[in-house]
């Protein structure tokens, strides 16, 4: 990329695989995609459109414009959101032929008067608490319902799904107490699919995975088995340019607030990537980049719009103005980077700028 100072490479095939191999982790081989937050950071409008050419056909978003973004990408597709029926948006789902996951008996509600209003039976994924503790009808009123037939009696059940809250922690106490009141709620909703497992609970035991799956993390490639090999392919690189090397050859600071103290001779330099751009200002003085595969400090505070490195131990002919720098990649994985800035690697991803040039790798076809 010789014309940007830091570009973002995204590698659709990577991300393509990455939801074929856990839609293979089903017996049912029914696989969903989750896609809030522009992919995860990742540009749905790419991203949509290669997983629906790998074969995936039922997609979930957090809100309603996120939905009609990806209607206008996928006009076949099947759209959930995530976050339900907001006040007045019934027929703006319905004429776009999106469909709302049901959080509260308000919003049931609020649809069985819509599909009763219009006439027909919309669908809707039915959504049960099962110990989140966040969104969702609490076991009970799900029960309530079925004992009530005429709140549900307009709309179309698409589906029954609740979320794990531990599923990263295979041990975790609280997977085996979901998974038990998750299917004493199913019983009570047979005819229609379940889903239980997103990215980390499709590597829990098959009979966390029901119908089908609804994967989000691990299709970008962030690790849904911490502690173990990550299974997934990456899927991006980030990369900048150095854009000066400074010679410090006496003790002084670099960067704002002194933050660092050059104690002996120092080749500092400057790449134009900072906070603004979604490298988190957590990797001030504690982050690394890689030059040719050689780790490289960060050093001094990660500004909004630059970083200061220490290449002094580097070769003269790496530490030159030109040259690439990696902040993410095969080296610098963004669960890797998350650890070090104390966060996790969905803040990573969703955090990646719109500064950068991005470059997407299509995937190999035949």
């Amino acid at each position: 990329m010789p014309d940007a100072l830091a570009w973002l490479t995204i590698d659709l095939g990577a991300v393509a695989a990455n939801w074929q191999s856990l839609r293979n982790r089903l017996r049912s081989n029914q696989c969903a995609a989750v896609v809030k937050a522009d992919a995860y950071g990742l540009g749905l409008e790419k991203i949509g459109p290669a997983l629906y050419a790998a074969g995936c056909r039922l997609f979930f978003v957090a809100h309603l414009q996120e939905a009609l973004s990806l209607r206008h990408l996928l006009p076949s597709a099947e759209i959930a959101v995530l976050s339900g029926l907001g006040p007045n948006e019934a027929p703006e789902f319905t004429d776009q032929q999106i469909f709302p996951v049901l959080n509260d008996i308000e919003q049931i509600n609020a649809w069985n008067r819509h599909c009763l209003n219009s006439e027909a039976r919309f669908p809707a994924i039915l959504h049960v608490d099962t110990g989140m503790n966040r969104l969702g009808l609490l076991p009970g009123e799900a029960l309530a319902l079925q004992r009530n037939p005429s709140s549900l009696h307009n709309i179309k059940l698409r589906a029954l799904i609740s979320h794990l809250a531990c599923a990263d922690e295979a041990d975790h106490p609280l997977n085996l107490q979901q998974l038990e009141t998750f299917s004493a709620v199913r019983t009570h909703f047979p005819d229609i699919p379940a889903s239980l497992a997103a990215s980390s609970g499709l590597f829990l035991d098959e009979k966390y995975h029901f119908d089908f799956g609804r994967p989000g993390a691990a299709i970008y490639g962030l690790n849904p088995t911490p502690g173990k090999a990550n299974p997934q392919r990456p899927t991006l690189r980030l990369e900048a340019r150095i854009l000066q090397v400074r010679r410090v050859d006496r003790p002084m600071t670099v960067g704002y607030g002194a933050a660092y103290s050059v104690r002996g001779p120092t080749s500092v330099a400057t790449i134009g990537v900072g906070y603004a751009d979604g490298y988190l200002r957590s990797l001030s003085n504690r982050g690394e980049v890689t030059i040719s595969g050689i780790p490289v400090p960060i050093i001094g505070r990660v500004s909004m719009d630059l970083i200061t490195l220490d290449v002094t131990k580097l070769p003269e002919s790496l530490a030159q103005p030109g040259q690439t720098v990696c902040l993410i990649g095969d080296e610098l994985t963004p669960d890797g980077v998350a650890q070090t800035a104390e966060t996790i690697g969905y803040e990573i991803l969703t955090s990646l700028g719109h500064r950068y040039i991005r470059r997407y790798l299509e995937p190999n076809v035949g």
